[in-house]
């Protein structure tokens, strides 16, 4: 049994975008483990946020060209919105990074990028099974998971940078880049409580 009704643009298009946010992660994780790889990683990410951006001005552009969409117009616009800046953030963190000319990277930041791709991977396999009440369900707690695990880290991280005589640039420069990732997994958390709400309205 259908329980949103079958709209394959709309569905097409938040699975589109939801890939990005899984190579978007995955190559923030690949700027940490090769920083002297830094332009490239930091140009394939801004490509992935052009696409990104891109697809959620379709999508909301679509909104007001179909009659009937497949569930509320206000939470296509929050859904397409939360997915996107996902993206941002990781660009941010990309962006950032170069910014500080980053070297030496610091093993905190390798492990909170492997969670935010397993959140990351979690989403899109919601976003694909947008039907499936049990299922958006399942993948929420999973994320909600990975986001408690992310801020452990974070916390850890942060107070590890403040131990001894710390560099005062150094501080600065990595609890910026810490902050900017704990905010993507915040905001992956953000889009699992979207899609739950949405999957159970519609159950």
């Amino acid at each position: 049994m259908r329980l949103i009704p079958r709209d394959t643009a709309f569905f097409a298009m938040f699975e589109q975008l939801s890939k990005r946010l899984t190579a978007a992660a995955r190559l923030l994780a690949g700027l940490f483990a090769e920083p002297m790889r830094m332009d490239h990683f930091v140009s394939a990410i801004k490509l992935v946020e052009h696409e990104a951006d891109t697809i959620t001005h379709d999508i909301i552009a679509r909104i007001d060209q179909t009659f009937v969409t497949p569930f509320d117009r206000e939470d296509i616009h929050l859904l397409a919105s939360r997915l996107d800046n996902v993206v941002d953030l990781v660009d941010g963190t990309a962006r950032r990074a170069a910014m500080f000319h980053v070297t030496d990277v610091h093993e905190a930041a390798k492990k909170i990028c492997e969670v935010l791709i397993r959140a990351t991977d979690a989403i899109e396999a919601a976003v694909a099974h947008m039907k499936d009440v049990r299922f958006v369900v399942e993948k929420g707690r999973e994320i909600k998971m990975r986001e408690e695990e992310g801020d452990a880290l974070y916390h850890e991280a942060v107070g590890e940078l403040f131990r001894g005589k710390p560099d005062p640039l150094e501080v600065i420069k990595w609890k910026e880049l810490y902050d900017t990732l704990e905010r993507a997994l915040d905001q992956c958390e953000d889009v699992s409580n979207v899609l739950e709400s949405i999957a159970l309205k519609h159950a």
